[in-house]
């Protein structure tokens, strides 16, 4: 039931990554990583046997998360990092709130521009493959 749980919740997390322009799964480190061009900005991982999201953030914004009980601080982040534990329940609007500021973080000015350009027109199109 748990590996139901976890695959459910890793292909919600698949469809808002890969919504975005320009973006592609990976798999390294022996878990899934969402890119948006050639960066990593969400990755979907175990630690300590438990699901979890982690999240490429500015240091400002990581610093407000880890005050809330179900983040930590990703152990190979420099700061830069913050993951929620996704074993449980998620609240999925901010975990696409979360999904959308990573994208920012490291998506280039074409790719913004792109995005800004799918919510204008407001569709949600899939602009991307999967590897």
């Amino acid at each position: 039931m748990l590996e139901t749980h976890n695959e459910t919740t890793l292909a919600r997390l698949r469809l808002l990554c890969l919504s975005l322009p320009e973006t592609s799964e990976t798999a390294s480190w022996g878990h899934p990583n969402f890119k948006a061009g050639k960066k990593t900005f969400v990755a979907f991982e175990r630690v300590k046997g438990r699901a979890s999201i982690a999240f490429r953030l500015e240091a400002d914004e990581v610093e407000r998360l880890l005050r809330r009980k179900q983040f930590f601080a990703t152990t190979y982040g420099r700061g830069l990092w913050a993951s929620v534990w996704a074993d449980g329940p998620l609240d999925w609007r901010a975990v696409q709130d979360l999904v959308e500021r990573s994208y920012r973080v490291v998506a280039l000015k074409r790719m913004l521009a792109a995005m800004s350009e799918q919510r204008s027109k407001g569709k949600g199109q899939r602009s991307n493959v999967r590897s």
